[in-house]
C-alpha cells in the first residue's frame, strides 16, 4: 500500500495594520472605508479574471493581471496577497509551468482569505 500525504493549504495571511491606520488618518475613516470597499470589489474582480485567464493559459494577461493586484493589495494594506501576486509574476517570467500553477493556486486561497479577513478585521459590513 502506498502512503498518501494529504497537504493542507490553509495559511494566515498578513495584514498591514500599519498601512491601514495610515489610510483612515489620510483620508478620514469614512473615506478610508469607501476605497477599501472600492479595492476589495476591484480584487474580487481581478482575482475571477485571473482565474479565467489561468485556465486558457493566457499568461501575458495574467501577468498583467496579477501585477496589477500588486498596487492594490499594498494600497490597503494586503501584504500577502502583494506578495504571492508578486510570485506568480516572478514564476510567468520564469516561463515554469508548474510553478505557474502552484503559485496561481496559492493566489486564489490568499485572495480569498485576504479579502475575507480584511473585511472581518475592518468590519465592513455595516
Amino acid at each position: 500500500m502506498e502512503r498518501v500525504n494529504v497537504l493542507f493549504a490553509d495559511e494566515t495571511v498578513c495584514l498591514d495594520h500599519a498601512r491601514i491606520m495610515e489610510l483612515e488618518q489620510l483620508l478620514g475613516a469614512k473615506t478610508a472605508e469607501d476605497v477599501a470597499i472600492r479595492a476589495m470589489e476591484e480584487l474580487s474582480a481581478r482575482l475571477a479574471h485571473c482565474e479565467t485567464l489561468f485556465q486558457l493559459g493566457k499568461w501575458k494577461d495574467l501577468r498583467k493581471s496579477a501585477r496589477s493586484m500588486i498596487a492594490i493589495g499594498d494600497q490597503i494594506g494586503m501584504t500577502s496577497l502583494s506578495l504571492v501576486s508578486q510570485h506568480v509574476v516572478d514564476t510567468i517570467d520564469a516561463q515554469d509551468t508548474t510553478a505557474i500553477a502552484a503559485t496561481f493556486y496559492r493566489l486564489l486561497r490568499i485572495g480569498d482569505r485576504s479579502l475575507s479577513d480584511y473585511w472581518d478585521q475592518q468590519n465592513l459590513s455595516g
